[in-house]
């Protein structure tokens, strides 16, 4: 019998019957509103045939969700004392697959082989750039990603050059991905209520990054010089970084670009071509 995770009694008393207790330190709170459900299970684009891989399924109610579109999903939670509420909740979906392990740790070349795969998940708050980065950064085959996460990071992800919000998590999620806002989600949609309000954002891994660079390991370094020194000017930031003063001047001549001016009013194509001048005059001192 399937059973409505959507309810707030029925969580309650599943949560109750079997002496579950929520943990701050794994940043549980509950979905428990239909639509958002829904949405996000719809944003996924997945179907009959369609491989997705959940992160923290909780008791079960995004996983239900996934499950009715015909995909086979993989949900990996870290919690193995959610084991017998997930048993009971996902009994009838012969294609949920639940992995009691940290996603992090997971050889997910091993478990998504060739396959196109698609993630879904609430993620708990604590931990969503890393888990956001380590997925988005990798070369795993996955096209699509909907993951809830603190309104505050949502917007970070979304953030335009200039802004208070735009950073380095901006530029390392938009250069591999494209990115929109599903949905907002207030504190009532969870049990427990976080303190936060959350957004469902909907990332698509493009063909190939944003803007072209001859190093990708030069161009975030740039980008983290920019970041770590934000209030400084940008000539400031690249001598911190490691960049000497003659250095500096060629590489923003070359670019035509003002050192007074700070790294965070930068936009991804200027950070593009400081980090190509820059490859370039590595090399040329190397000639």
């Amino acid at each position: 019998m399937m059973i409505n995770l959507t309810d707030m009694k029925t969580v309650r008393s599943i949560l109750s019957r079997h002496g579950f207790h929520f943990s701050k330190k794994l940043g549980q709170n509950f979905l428990v509103r239909p639509d958002v459900v829904r949405a996000i299970a719809e944003a996924s684009e997945i179907g009959e045939g369609s491989h997705v891989l959940e992160i923290g399924p909780g008791i079960g109610t995004l996983t239900q969700a996934l499950a009715r579109t015909g995909a086979e999903v993989t949900a990996v939670e870290i919690d193995q004392s959610l084991g017998r509420i997930l048993s009971h909740t996902l009994e009838p979906y012969k294609n949920v697959h639940i992995i009691y392990d940290d996603v992090l740790k997971l050889d997910l070349n091993k478990l998504m082989g060739d396959k196109e795969w698609h993630v879904a998940a609430n993620l708990p708050y604590y931990i969503t750039t890393p888990i956001l980065l380590h997925l988005v950064q990798s070369d795993l085959p996955i096209s699509t990603f909907v993951f809830m996460m603190q309104k505050e990071v949502a917007e970070r992800i979304m953030a335009s050059p200039g802004t208070k919000a735009y950073g380095a998590l901006t530029l390392a999620v938009q250069f591999y991905c494209t990115s929109e806002v599903v949905m907002d989600v207030p504190p009532s949609s969870f049990i427990p209520r976080p303190a936060v309000n959350s957004t469902v954002l909907k990332l698509v891994k493009r063909d190939k990054p944003a803007v072209e660079v001859k190093d990708t390991r030069l161009f975030f370094r740039m980008v983290k010089m920019a970041f770590g020194q934000r209030r400084k000017v940008f000539t400031n930031a690249m001598k911190a970084g490691g960049i000497s003063a003659e250095q500096g001047k060629e590489i923003l001549a070359a670019c035509g670009i003002d050192g007074k001016r700070r790294g965070e009013t930068f936009s991804m194509e200027e950070f593009a071509s400081l980090a190509d001048a820059w490859y370039d005059l590595i090399y040329k001192d190397k000639e």
